[in-house]
């Protein structure tokens, strides 16, 4: 840890966020609470910092597949897919969650997204094979993890993806942290799940020097960690340059 790391909070572990929980959750919440995710990354660098990476990954030419894992609202999977239109790029996109009610978000949410298909998968045990995407990513959801299940993590996304990985994240700093807690006490206020998971979400994030450490524990190939404005982490790695198999010709899950 630097200098600078150690004058930052310290990190949370056992706590686990609302969001987690077994529970169901009243829908309406649910999905006002994912489009305060989505607003942070929105207004936060978080998309700009995702697309300043993911190109990277992708072939030059030619149909595309990209991974998108904990997509909540599936916002990321169509900030990619419009990116890949914009691009005249032929773009296919599956985004993945395990948790059923907010499969049920992100697919109305993409509805109008052909290239996008929506479908349950366990971050731990990707249900794909080796190399099967050129790349994946994947956006404020590894501070959900700790420990080897944040090892475990990074090894599937690196496994599936022929070309790399982008995870971006929180950094657990002071801004980060006064600027959530002013948010819980002011537009995240009348949201049970934003206003306490807001704040704790940035005490549960990872400092530039421990998503190194997880990189190398995960056996990551080419791991950088890049620090963008707004407090915002991305790591990258190379993926498993797997030979990929064909696409299957079956229909989006909606």
């Amino acid at each position: 840890m630097t200098p600078r790391e150690r004058r930052r909070p310290a990190r949370v572990t056992g706590a686990g966020e609302r969001l987690d929980a077994p529970t169901a959750h009243d829908p309406a919440v649910l999905e006002r609470s994912l489009g305060h995710v989505s607003a942070i990354n929105r207004w936060l660098g978080g998309w700009r910092s995702l697309l300043r990476h993911l190109p990277a990954f992708l072939p030059a030419e030619g149909p595309a597949r990209l991974l998108d894992v904990g997509t909540g609202s599936g916002e990321a999977a169509v900030v990619a897919a419009k990116w890949a239109r914009r691009q005249g790029r032929e773009l296919r996109i599956t985004a993945t969650d395990a948790n059923p009610a907010i499969l049920e978000i992100a697919r109305r949410r993409t509805a109008n997204y052909p290239e996008i298909r929506v479908e349950p998968a366990d971050a731990l045990a990707l249900p794909y094979p080796d190399g099967a995407f050129h790349a994946a990513m994947l956006t404020l959801t590894l501070h959900h993890f700790e420990g080897d299940a944040a090892v475990q993590v990074l090894r599937e996304l690196a496994r599936v993806a022929r070309g790399g990985i982008v995870v971006s994240d929180l950094d657990r700093s002071w801004a980060n942290y006064l600027g959530a807690r002013l948010l819980s006490w002011t537009l995240w206020a009348p949201n049970p799940l934003t206003r306490h998971d807001g704040p704790l979400s940035v005490l549960r994030s990872y400092t530039r020097s421990e998503l190194l450490a997880l990189a190398a524990a995960a056996g990551l190939r080419d791991a950088r960690v890049h620090r963008h404005l707004f407090e915002r982490l991305v790591l990258t790695a190379s993926g498993s340059a797997a030979p990929r198999p064909p696409w299957p010709d079956t229909p989006a899950t909606r």
